[in-house]
């Protein structure tokens, strides 16, 4: 038996401020019924509980998309610089979420965070090859005899033996977009600095079957949508 604002703060979707505001106005319900406390208590995996008639799932889980900005560091805590946890309200910073993945502080776009443990090692676990997409500007040209390179498998100076990737080169020579199907230590950036070609912007535009919300500015973030959390449960 768990309290009502803590089931349904813990979907990310309102604050237990919100909650109790939500309750004291009459609009959620607990299998049909009025809820008149925010502190009552429920089992959440028995009850129908619902806000505005609409059913909540009063999930154990939260699963967030963020998009990330430059000079942010893709962890959970750090005590000199800002972290993507510090862009989350404060009832969310303390339901023990974690980025999927790390984006290196320069790099933008697409990050996942979830406090869903099993479901953030499948979708980092190498023999699962969850692709990620990335936009990427260079100084110089790509070309396809990079792509050539992306495809075959590079091994670089320090003997890192990368996957097959893909390199897609943009109407914009200097631009493209790279399918990874791994996740090594500034990947992008090592590879293509070894077509002696530097990385000058790099954002993450999807994980898997997760892109990035293009409605989503720098800095923000949503809920996943529940057929966003469908395609994720088809990783596991």
């Amino acid at each position: 038996m768990e309290r009502l604002d803590k089931i349904l703060s813990g979907t990310g979707r309102w604050s237990r401020r919100e909650v109790k505001d939500l309750v004291k106005a009459g609009r959620v319900t607990a299998d049909g019924a009025v809820v008149r406390r925010p502190e009552e208590k429920f089992d959440r995996a028995a009850t129908v509980l619902a806000v505005d008639g609409e059913p909540v799932d009063g999930e154990k889980y939260v699963y967030l998309m963020l998009h990330k900005p430059g000079g942010v560091l893709s962890a959970t805590e750090d005590p000199k610089q800002p972290t993507v946890l510090d862009l989350l309200p404060p009832h969310l910073r303390r339901v023990g979420l974690f980025p999927v993945g790390r984006l290196d502080k320069d790099t933008e776009g697409l990050l996942l965070l979830t406090n869903d443990g099993p479901l953030g090692h499948r979708l980092l676990a190498p023999k699962k090859h969850v692709d990620k997409v990335y936009f990427v500007r260079v100084d110089g040209k790509l070309d396809q005899e990079d792509s050539a390179a992306f495809r075959a498998g590079m091994t670089l100076d320090d003997g890192l033996q990368c996957l097959p990737a893909e390199l897609e080169v943009l109407e914009s020579p200097d631009t493209g977009l790279v399918t990874l199907r791994e996740g090594k230590y500034h990947q992008v950036k090592r590879m293509l600095a070894a077509r002696g070609k530097p990385v000058l912007y790099l954002k993450r535009l999807s994980m898997g079957p997760i892109a990035l919300d293009q409605d989503l500015a720098p800095g923000a973030w949503r809920p996943l949508t529940e057929a966003e959390r469908e395609a994720l449960e088809g990783l596991r």
